[in-house]
């Protein structure tokens, strides 16, 4: 058989097992692409997983491939990697795509929404739901095609000057919120800010805004936020399970040979796992650490939560009435979430509840 004919029907998988990986990757060309984070350097997780990537991709292929990967900011403003993709000026970017909500909330699905899919469920609804397919139809209006490049697992509720202790302390507040949630909050009574990352602590040590939010002990406390803002809210009713994207160009994509793509493909399922990994592992020293200096955690109260579900869904309900894109990929998801939910409601939450009430 043709050795380029046995690679596409055997798939990556084969071509490995058969041992001629090397021979084929030496027939490619050599190619340097550049790629725009929305993230900075100093997270060695969230940015880290454009790198883990990166770092791949060079692997599996020999070196011929390489990719440079930029901060936000280096190349391109943090939120302004989707229009450096679709525009060809970067081939690709890694992002939260719901930092777009602007261009078209539809962007939102495709990373979190306020009650939305935990990170388990999101990775099913991709993987093996509709998701990866609904979202890839989507991004194609901007010349992309995504990848899933990572998750956070569900988020801290955010850093508060003044914990929150009723529905009546989110009227005015002014909330540093990333993408979608910002919607409910201001139907809440709240003034939500979208700021990157680097610039959040600033913000809130000027007093430019009352609270912030950004992933979970780990990051916070890189980025420092306990130092002026010592209450720690829990949950992130707006981020259970935040998938970030690989974004890729569709014309440079496309003009990659069938093995680049496949390798493309198996690095971005490698950082997609490794960041979640990072934060799992990382987070719980980080908050026992963050709680003996000071910090002071609290739920947020019951009447915050049943409001911004009352919200959300009123939200979804008149963005279906009038954005097709939008109702044509959140009917799929809603639908995917009512299932995940009786299904976790029993041996997840079952198991979950009882391992978490021991003394371990």
């Amino acid at each position: 058989m043709e050795r380029r004919s046995f690679v596409r029907h055997a798939g990556l998988a084969g071509v490995l097992a058969a041992g001629i990986a090397p021979a084929v990757v030496n027939a490619q060309a050599v190619l340097r692409w550049r790629l725009a984070s929305s993230f900075p350097k100093s997270l060695d997780t969230i940015f880290g997983a454009a790198e883990v990537f990166s770092k791949k991709v060079g692997e599996l292929s020999g070196g011929k491939f390489q990719i440079s990967v930029h901060a936000g900011g280096e190349l391109m403003p943090a939120f302004g990697v989707v229009d450096g993709v679709q525009n060809g000026t970067v081939e690709m970017a890694h992002t939260a795509p719901y930092y777009f909500f602007g261009k078209d909330e539809t962007f939102a699905i495709g990373c979190a929404i306020p009650f939305g899919l935990n990170s388990r469920q999101m990775t099913a609804w991709m993987v093996e739901g509709n998701g990866l397919k609904l979202m890839r139809e989507f991004y194609r209006n901007y010349n992309i095609i995504s990848f899933p490049g990572g998750n956070t697992g569900a988020q801290m509720g955010g850093w508060y000057r003044k914990p929150i202790t009723g529905l009546a302390d989110v009227k005015g507040l002014k909330f540093r919120v990333g993408g979608f949630a910002g919607k409910v909050i201001e139907r809440m009574g709240g003034v939500p800010q979208n700021i990157p990352g680097g610039e959040i602590y600033q913000a809130l040590e000027k007093g430019t805004i009352d609270a912030a939010e950004w992933v979970g002990p780990y990051d916070d406390q890189k980025l420092g936020f306990h130092k002026v803002a010592p209450n720690y809210a829990y949950p992130g009713w707006w981020e259970g399970g935040p998938q970030l994207d690989f974004f890729l160009n569709q014309k440079a994509y496309d003009g990659l040979s069938v093995e680049y793509k496949a390798i493309v493909e198996c690095a971005a399922a490698l950082a997609h796992v490794d960041m979640q990994a990072k934060y799992d592992a990382r987070n719980p020293a980080a908050l026992k650490q963050l709680v003996a200096g000071g910090t002071k955690l609290f739920r947020f109260p019951k009447d915050v939560m049943e409001t911004a579900f009352k919200e959300s869904m009123a939200l979804y309900s008149e963005l279906s009435a009038k954005n097709p894109r939008w109702k044509k990929v959140y009917e799929d998801y809603t639908k995917f979430r009512a299932d995940q939910n009786l299904w976790f409601r029993f041996a997840e939450a079952g198991f979950d509840d009882f391992m978490q009430a021991q003394k371990l």
